[in-house]
């Protein structure tokens, strides 16, 4: 079965982690080939041409601009009369905006993969929505829960993201050679949040909570993620001048962009992420995890289906208080992060094993092609 994902390809998170895994994992589901077509040049089709599966590049598109819809509506028409896939798949609203009418009168159901939790009140998912995805599939069951509301007459269904769990994180560098690249004591405690430049994502509830406990000594907090947009450059500087007008920026380590998550989660003691709304399952949770970090966030979203109290904690969320009083907790009591650190270990194969997670999202996707409901699509492609 091959098997087109669409994406933008400008930014890389959770999404593109997501999609390069799918390549990574194959061997999991060796009845299902998955390909790519992206209209940004970047990081996500850099990290797909080197696993040896580079991107079908479309034109670049901007909804505002209509020449470049029609240029790229035409690009990714002649691809599909070009190719025979089995299943084209919109990854997020905006490509199923863009590309929902040229799948459908190639012959294709509409599917699109859903992986942020809202309620379709987004200018891009109230479009998506005119569009009538036949299928979405969502990356949670939270997140399917939430776009029942706003898909009423689409089909839903879930299914996680596989993750490596036979690949050890550790790195060419030993955690202390990292920390003190980072300016950090071997004998600190590190927090660390991994994450995109999105306030939702509770940089700032994070840094607050640490200004509370200025008292406790021996603890640093490493900031990952650079800016990939005018947007997140302006955040993050305000984030370094909250961090420097609480008195704490001597303590805080804004790292920007890395591409060795794995050595950077192995040489933290604590995984904090405080969302401020909810997210919609929270990969980078199962990464923390599998590098044995007891994990902090709010308990919204997919997020309550990730962690457990025997894996981290859950903290209101807002609640500065409370997320403070986490972080202490962890912070100064090693037993505690010890108990929590060998049940986070347990946790990715729980829920993200490739072996179970590629072959579900294998027999959905079968599933959409074979599906009676979509019978006169299939009719009208063969035709």
């Amino acid at each position: 079965m091959r098997v087109l994902h669409i994406t933008s390809g400008n930014l890389y998170g959770g999404v593109e982690t997501f999609l390069t895994t799918l390549v990574r994992e194959a061997h999991a589901a060796p009845g299902m080939k998955s390909e790519f077509a992206v209209c940004f040049e970047g990081r996500l089709a850099s990290e797909l041409a080197t696993l040896g599966c580079p991107p079908q590049a479309l034109p670049a598109a901007q909804l505002s601009r209509p020449l470049t819809v029609l240029r790229a509506r035409r690009a990714l028409n002649d691809l599909l009369r070009r190719e025979s896939y089995d299943v084209v798949v919109c990854q997020q609203p905006w490509a199923c905006v863009l590309f929902a009418s040229v799948i459908r009168t190639a012959g294709y159901p509409v599917l699109l993969w859903v992986h942020m939790a809202s309620k379709g009140r987004h200018w891009l998912e109230r479009l998506c929505r005119a569009t009538r995805p036949d299928v979405a599939i969502c990356n949670s069951r939270f997140t399917a829960d939430c776009a029942a509301t706003w898909l009423p007459q689409t089909s839903i269904e879930y299914a996680y993201c596989p993750v490596s769990t036979n690949q050890s994180p550790q790195s060419a560098y030993a955690p202390h050679v990292l920390r003190h690249s980072l300016q950090t004591s071997n004998d600190d405690v590190v927090l660390v949040q991994v994450s995109r430049l999105e306030s939702f994502k509770g940089h700032r509830l994070l840094l607050e909570a640490l200004a509370n406990l200025r008292d406790l000594r021996h603890w640093t907090c490493w900031i990952v993620g650079g800016a990939q947009r005018a947007a997140d450059l302006d955040y993050l500087r305000n984030l370094q001048a909250f961090a420097r007008d609480r008195g704490i920026a001597d303590r805080v380590r804004f790292t920007g962009e890395r591409d060795d998550i794995h050595a950077i989660l192995s040489a933290a003691d604590i995984f904090c992420q405080p969302n401020t709304t909810p997210e919609g399952f929270g990969l980078t949770f199962i990464e923390a995890m599998r590098a044995g970090l007891p994990v902090v966030t709010s308990g919204i979203g997919g997020a309550c289906e990730v962690v457990s109290g025997s894996c981290g904690m859950l903290t209101p969320p807002g609640d500065i208080t409370s997320l403070a009083g986490a972080l202490r907790h962890l912070i100064t009591d090693a037993d505690l992060r010890a108990r929590l650190s060998a049940e986070a270990r347990k946790r990715p194969h729980e829920l993200c094993d490739p072996s179970v997670q590629m072959r579900r999202i294998q027999a959905l996707l079968t599933g959409v092609v074979s599906s009676p409901r979509l019978e006169r699509v299939a009719t009208v492609r063969a035709k």
